[in-house]
């Protein structure tokens, strides 16, 4: 019985050796024994490929196939989620045969395969093929860099490549170092710098080569990510078709004009007469004041409250600079009084949540203290709740009519944009439908702002109008006599500036005309002797508050914020 049981043991594990050797041969029907590619990147926008491969077949073949995905749906090495379509032409194959897609067959599909050689033969050994490419829209462009970011080894090769090596010519004038060139390799999204691949830079060219030993497998990608100056690449925008069919743009007209037609009637303010203000309208705060004047919440909005609750004298403002020769000043805040009760809802939600026990540091602060510092990718949830409440609070101020009719015209433009952008793909041409869904996004986001205000909101915005022209163009004269009769009446407005974004231009009026500043602030010298000195502590501290209270984490690393296989270039190949 046990002789039977270990001869079925035998025969089973022989089977299952057979059984993966077979699947083995099949999918390694050819390995890739070399292969080089270079990328000639052109100022004006696009780059050339040549990729090199010494292949060797296991097995007759005709030949190998080349896929390039084309349509992407991905996250860029800046965090920021895109979506695009590149495109590729020039395809040449010197000395094989080979089928390439047309310009037209690409808009209709998410890749562009190669089948190359000859379906009348077949073919074992060594072969080496070359394949040449343009490819378009293929750069990542932010305000201070442009990125190349190219898969140029993809997962989807169905074989081993045993030696890699790659070349990358930057446009004239570029600069290549390890400060903006890195490699990745491995499984998709793998994140760490390549340990695989030794770099060497030339001026404005880098040159990789994969290291003894290496192989990368099915499934695994060889990503390089090159980060270059803004202005070193032209970003391509499209130009206006005048040789085609004009239809599209009568489309577009007609949106346009039905769009402006509806916010003259829901969306534009009535006209409101010019008015001079030395004061903020009653009851509105510098937060409510910085949303009503733009009919839009931003940061300085809710940052703006911290003076107006100092100039209340329920808090302090306390600059500190801590020890250590790199360490950076900080902020402290103070709590001096409770929030009145009649407060709102998103004055109550910052306030509470500054000194909740969240935040404080026991070694550092008391229980009625907090470190700006200590905000730092964590307060942003209560500033984002806060802008909410902000948001609700404002509606008393609107027309509901107005803001029932952008609801609608939101709802009626997210299925026009595509329906129409698929409608003019098909009628005219990839240059129509994108401008069309271009239009379509623009009136999506102008909608954000129509939206007029009531009777209610109109003699407050008057107001606020008259106020901000006033912190403008305010004399001296005029602010002497505002002084005299209130001492505090800098520190009662200053918030209200902060919201406008107008506080250095409103300090600086104030700094000969001997105005002490605010008590309820000290920075790391002590009290402020003058207005200018304390305007630029305060500036400081103000932006440090600002990004620390809304900042979030961020899923970039420290390797260059790229991944293997994050990059264009996806796709792979195989042999038929």
């Amino acid at each position: 019985m046990d002789a039977i049981y270990k001869l079925s043991k035998h025969l089973w594990f022989g089977l299952f050796c057979g059984l993966f050797a077979v699947i083995s041969i099949q999918a390694q029907d050819f390995t890739v024994k070399n292969y080089k590619a270079e990328f000639h990147l052109n100022a004006e926008g696009y780059f050339d490929v040549v990729e090199k491969y010494d292949v060797n077949f296991h097995i007759p073949k005709h030949g190998v196939y080349r896929v390039i995905q084309t349509k992407y749906d991905f996250t860029d090495p800046d965090g920021i989620s895109q979506k695009r379509k590149i495109k590729i032409s020039n395809i040449k194959v010197p000395g094989h045969n080979f089928e390439g897609p047309s310009s037209f067959d690409q808009r209709f599909s998410e890749h562009v395969t190669m089948k190359i050689g000859d379906a009348d033969k077949t073919i074992e050994g060594p072969v080496h093929y070359e394949i040449r490419y343009r490819v378009e829209n293929a750069f990542i462009f932010n305000d201070q860099q442009v990125q190349f970011y190219w898969n140029i080894k993809p997962g989807g090769w169905h074989a081993d490549f045993e030696r890699i090596q790659f070349n990358v010519y930057g446009p004239e004038g570029s600069y290549m170092d390890a400060n903006n060139c890195f490699v990745y390799s491995g499984p998709l999204g793998t994140t760490a710098l390549s340990r695989d691949f030794s770099l060497q830079y030339e001026g404005s060219a880098v040159f990789g080569q994969s290291n003894a030993g290496f192989v990368s497998h099915d499934g695994e990608n060889v990503t390089v990510l090159v980060k270059l100056p803004r202005d070193s690449i032209a970003e391509i925008k499209p130009a206006w078709p005048f040789w085609t069919n004009y239809g599209w743009t009568m489309m577009i007209a007609g949106l346009i004009g039905s769009f402006y037609m509806l916010w003259k009637r829901y969306g534009k303010d009535d006209e409101l007469p010019a008015t001079t203000s030395y004061y903020p309208p009653k009851m509105i705060d510098p937060a409510m004041a910085g949303y009503l004047i733009n009919d839009h919440a931003d940061s300085n909005d809710l940052i703006s409250l911290i003076p107006h609750w100092g100039s209340q004298g329920l808090l302090r403002i306390e600059e500190i600079k801590k020890s250590g020769f790199f360490s950076k000043k900080d902020t402290k805040i103070i709590k001096l009084k409770e929030l009145p009760e009649d407060s709102s809802d998103y004055e109550k939600k910052i306030f509470n949540d500054l000194f909740s026990n969240t935040y404080k540091d026991s070694d550092e602060t008391a229980e009625n203290e907090v470190m700006i510092s200590s905000l730092r990718n964590t307060f942003y949830k209560t500033m984002s709740s806060a802008s909410s409440s902000l948001k609700k609070k404002s509606r008393v101020y609107y027309d509901k009519q107005s803001r029932k009719i952008r609801l609608i015209t939101y709802i009626v433009l997210v299925p026009l944009a595509i329906g129409l952008s698929i409608l003019s793909l098909f009628l005219w041409n990839i240059l129509a439908a994108i401008l069309t869904l271009v239009t379509c996004i623009a009136l999506i986001i102008l909608n954000f702002f129509m939206i007029k205000k009531n009777r209610k909101g109109n003699e407050v915005f008057s107001e606020l109008k008259g106020f901000k022209s006033f912190i403008k163009i305010a004399e001296e004269n005029r602010l002497k006599m505002l002084l005299k009769e209130d001492s505090h009446y800098f520190e009662s407005t200053m918030g209200y500036a902060l919201a406008f974004g107008l506080f250095d231009k409103w300090s600086r009026k104030f700094d000969s005309l001997n105005v002490p500043p605010p008590t309820w602030y000290a920075s790391t010298s002590g009290t402020h002797s003058s207005m200018n000195n304390f305007s630029k502590s305060f500036s400081s501290s103000m932006s440090s508050m600002s990004s620390n209270m809304v900042s979030s984490p961020s899923s970039s690393g420290s390797s260059g914020g790229g991944s293997s296989g994050g990059g264009f270039g996806g796709g792979g190949g195989g042999s038929w």
